[in-house]
């Protein structure tokens, strides 16, 4: 920024001229080359003591009082011999030069302190930045040490992600929360004659807030550092936050295992007596009718046992409580035992299977028969009533485990979110069911050290991959 010559050091500089001018014409009498250096040596110090303007201004002045006060003739701005003449010019020439250089030593020297000052400033406010607590009011905190840093009156931070403005300083200017919505949403900088500035604040290109501030002579890369830095301190905010969601998403799930494990024991002390009963009412009616009913409770209630057994093992792996006991299955043996155990809930749909005899895979039993059970009851639900449902699987060191149904194609703007939690697209809306099961079979696969894929067309319908490592037995 230009600097502005002030008054009172001018009439200091050409106070300091006057008064050397009246030593040597009145007090003491020397010949005009000591006053000539006098001269220049008084133009270095009001050059650097302050800066150029003022040195300049002294060195015209002393030119004119040389050559009024020590050059004949004496009193007069005439100057009778030339060699004055070369002599005065020489005098000016190198009084202004003299000055210009002190005077830019001094700027440079000036630039050098107030960089440092800048720099000590930002890591000032980096460091209470990095140092803040965890608390609601994080947003108000950095705005806060912005205003601390940097002695600021008025400083604002906005979150776009919050929507919110916070303030910091002795003067809040709400009529300035639309403007930096729309620098934030923009990225186009804003300022003011009342010296108000608003700037984007981005993070990895992506512009994620706005930050107002009143000028206080700031350059613009000391702004820009600070809008960094406030970029930052949001950015570990929302982490703060996103950990705290996490936590309590954990808790609650847990909570939710837990009242529901108390829920499930609730419920298998009648399952287990109505199972007994139908059993022994199956075995011991004769008459058709009779024998069909009990039939159909008694397969009803070993369905029910197996839903809530289920559900209670789907919120432990939700919450995260749950341990993988490995060992070497084949894979066939496991897919055979899935079957039978969802027998009941294929709602008249055929399943065919294509797995070699000889695949084998080390993972946990009961965690990979509940994920395929996940994915034979999407297929169910999703695929046309009486349809095919094919299970096949291949691999060597990776075994690629595929479920595949003919219902309609996922659109593709869905395929990416299918494995969100409790996300339901829009073919799902129409058809009950919580949004967790390829939550759940995701979550078993990366326990195992896996990954899951869906694949969708209209020709060949919806295939889940689930690939694991083959592995090898562990105790």
């Amino acid at each position: 920024m230009r600097r502005v010559v002030s008054l009172p050091p001018v009439a200091a500089s050409i106070c300091v001229i006057a008064v050397i001018t009246a030593l040597y014409s009145i007090v003491v009498s020397v010949n005009p080359t000591t006053v000539a250096l006098s001269y220049v040596v008084a133009i270095l110090l009001i050059a650097t003591a302050w800066g150029i303007g003022e040195a300049t201004i002294a060195s015209l002045v002393a030119t004119v009082c040389f050559n009024l006060f020590f050059l004949p003739p004496v009193g007069t701005l005439t100057i009778a011999d030339p060699q004055n003449w070369i002599a005065l010019a020489t005098f000016l020439l190198t009084a202004i030069v003299a000055s210009q250089l002190s005077g830019r030593a001094r700027a440079r020297t000036l630039e050098a302190v107030g960089r440092q000052r800048d720099l000590e400033r930002l890591y000032a406010l980096s460091r209470a930045l990095l140092l803040s607590a965890d608390r609601p009011s994080i947003r108000t905190t950095i705005a806060r040490h912005i205003a601390d840093a940097f002695d600021l009156q008025t400083v604002a931070v906005y979150d776009h992600h919050a929507d919110t403005v916070s303030w910091a300083g002795s003067t809040e200017m709400p009529w300035i929360d639309k403007t930096l919505r729309d620098v934030a949403r923009q990225g186009a900088a804003f300022r003011d004659a009342s010296g108000m500035r608003v700037i984007g604040i981005q993070l990895g290109g992506a512009p994620i807030g706005a930050l107002a501030l009143v000028d206080e002579g700031l350059s613009d890369t000391v702004v820009q550092s600070i809008a960094n830095l406030a970029a930052i301190g949001l950015e570990r905010a929302r982490g703060h936050e996103a950990t705290a969601r996490a936590e309590a998403a954990r808790q609650s799930g847990e909570l939710r295992a837990v009242t529901l494990d108390a829920l499930a024991h609730d419920f298998k002390t009648p399952l287990t007596s109505m199972k007994a009963a139908a059993s022994d009412l199956r075995s011991n009616v004769t008459d058709g009718r009779d024998r069909e009913l009990a039939t159909i409770i008694d397969e009803d209630v070993d369905r029910l046992q197996a839903l809530v057994s289920d559900a209670v093992q789907m919120l432990r792996i939700d919450a995260g409580d749950f341990v993988l006991h490995r060992d070497r299955h084949t894979l066939a043996d496991i897919v055979g035992w899935t079957l039978r155990q969802f027998e009941s809930r294929l709602d008249g749909h055929s399943v065919t299977t294509h797995i070699p005899e000889s695949l084998s895979v080390d993972a946990d039993r009961d965690l990979l028969g509940l994920a395929l059970r996940q994915l034979l009851d999407n297929a169910v639900k999703y695929s046309p009533p009486a349809s095919t449902i094919e299970i096949a699987a291949a691999g060597d060191r990776t075994v690629e485990i595929v479920v595949r149904n003919s219902g309609p194609a996922i659109p593709e703007r869905e395929r990416d979110r299918v494995f969100e939690r409790f996300y339901r697209g829009s073919q799902a809306r129409r058809i009950p069911g919580t949004g967790m099961g390829l939550t759940i079979v995701q979550q078993i696969a990366q326990a195992h050290g896996g990954t899951v894929s869906v694949a969708s067309s209209p020709e060949r319908g919806t295939q889940v991959t689930m690939s694991l490592p083959s592995g090898e037995a562990t105790t």
